[in-house]
């Protein structure tokens, strides 16, 4: 079915919008079928070239860099956008209509094979649980999107029947025209204002999961979210919506589906924590709906290990217990994790400030039994002056942070930023892997 995608590529004025992982995809993808095909690359990086040298062997390739990269967007037949690059809507206005991406046209193509997970977090955790559920029950399919693979490099081997588990993150919903046929949002909160500008617009990028679905698809979420019940109220949607709370009844730890025990929340099982068993639900209800076997869905939930910088549990060195959460970007995942291990008596937090509202987190801090915070910058040193308790220190490295971490904490350190990385990272897995770096060398076992 991918030649459907090259007859709506040849000939065409073509650009690829952005040349991080997803637009390099995009371009070898078109190469490898369409050698002649001329293309422009457009991104703010003025290095591109030199950072890319495969790209010297091409002589069908115009380039457009620098800071005015998005002049001009006007004058191409289709744009394939990669996640990320904010278009404003006075440009938006007059090419909405050229504009498409990898997730767009999966989405079009192969919307009747794609389960699309989202939510503000989770959703790797999900994704990569379920495709394993499916992979262990000899079921064919991929998973890819945001999870690290981008839909090009795979394209070849979606057969009639593969299950699509695709990731979305909301820079890859926004300006999507189509929907999966089963989409789940898992949560939402506020996050990723820095391109979204607003909460409001921010939720709605992720909700276009279910802005197109037609009442034969389904779309699952959890009431117990009150921003998702807010919209699903509000909005016209199509779909036969499925309450993840409502679908399974808890009778103290056990729990039943249609009056049939079917898990027990204490169960065997690695991904620790409420907010997990949360996703876990969402897993247990797609077994029921794909006609799963339940006992081998609930083996693999027990086998599957949690993804790097998640929780993770690094080690005890010279008696304290060192995790690493650098994938907490937002101040409710920090809270989740704190209330999962309850013994953390050293925090370190801190990163990108986007403007978002942090008031129920110092509030929680503040009754939380915490004696020590570590403030990275830029947030943890805005909010280290409305900490009402424990003793804080203001530091503007990591290696800083865990040095003081080393001398002060009596029983458990945790790195969770209630913040993006961006400000000092190139991103999350770069900061938990220097902070993994900084306790594993610098103490003994």
């Amino acid at each position: 079915m991918y030649n459907t995608i090259l007859e709506k590529i040849k000939n065409k004025n073509i650009a690829i919008l952005g040349f991080g992982k997803e637009g390099i995809s995009t371009y070898k993808f078109i190469r490898k079928y369409l050698s002649n095909q001329n293309i422009t690359i457009i991104d703010k990086n003025i290095n591109l070239k030199e950072n890319n040298k495969f790209l010297n062997e091409d002589k069908n390739i115009t380039y457009v860099l620098g800071d005015n990269y998005l002049d001009n967007l006007n004058i191409y037949d289709l744009i394939i956008k990669s996640p990320g690059i904010k278009i404003f809507n006075d440009t938006l206005r007059e090419i909405e209509d050229k504009i498409t991406s990898q997730i767009e046209i999966a989405l079009e193509l192969y919307r009747n094979n794609i389960i699309g997970i989202t939510g503000t977090k989770g959703k790797s955790t999900t994704s990569s649980l379920l495709y394993k559920i499916l992979k262990d029950q000899n079921i064919d399919c991929l998973l890819l999107g945001n999870v690290g693979n981008p839909i090009f490099d795979y394209i070849e081997d979606i057969k009639k029947d593969t299950i699509l588990v695709i990731e979305m993150s909301s820079y890859q919903l926004d300006l999507v025209k189509y929907s999966p046929h089963i989409g789940i949002i898992l949560n939402l909160f506020e996050d990723h204002l820095n391109y979204h500008i607003t909460k409001k617009e921010y939720h709605y990028a992720k909700l276009n999961i279910f802005k197109y679905q037609t009442d034969k698809d389904y779309a699952l979420y959890t009431s117990s979210n009150k921003n998702i019940l807010k919209y699903i109220k509000t909005n016209n949607y199509k779909a036969k919506f499925i309450d993840i709370n409502k679908e399974f009844k808890f009778i103290n730890d056990d729990i039943y589906y249609k009056n049939i025990k079917i898990y027990n929340k204490n169960a065997k099982r690695l991904l620790i924590g409420e907010h997990n068993l949360s996703n876990i639900l969402f897993i247990l209800k797609l077994a029921i709906m794909l006609k799963l076997d339940i006992n081998k869905t609930i083996k693999s939930i027990e086998e599957f290990k949690p993804l790097e910088h998640r929780m993770e549990y690094i080690g005890k060195y010279n008696g304290i217990d060192y995790y690493n959460d650098s994938i907490a970007t937002i101040p409710e995942a920090t809270i989740n994790c704190l209330e999962t291990y309850k013994d953390i008596d050293t925090l370190i937090f801190g990163g990108l400030d986007r403007g978002i509202d942090y008031t129920s987190f110092i509030d929680y801090l503040n009754n939380s039994n915490i004696n020590n915070f570590i403030c990275m910058p830029e947030t943890a040193h805005r909010l280290s002056e409305f900490l009402k308790k424990g003793n804080i220190y203001k530091v503007e490295t990591l290696e800083e942070a865990v040095e003081i971490a080393k001398n002060v904490t009596k029983k458990s350190c945790l790195l969770s930023p209630a913040a993006p990385s961006y400000n000092a990272f190139k991103n999350f897995e770069e900061k938990g892997k220097k902070y993994k770096e900084l306790v594993t060398n610098n103490e003994n076992k």
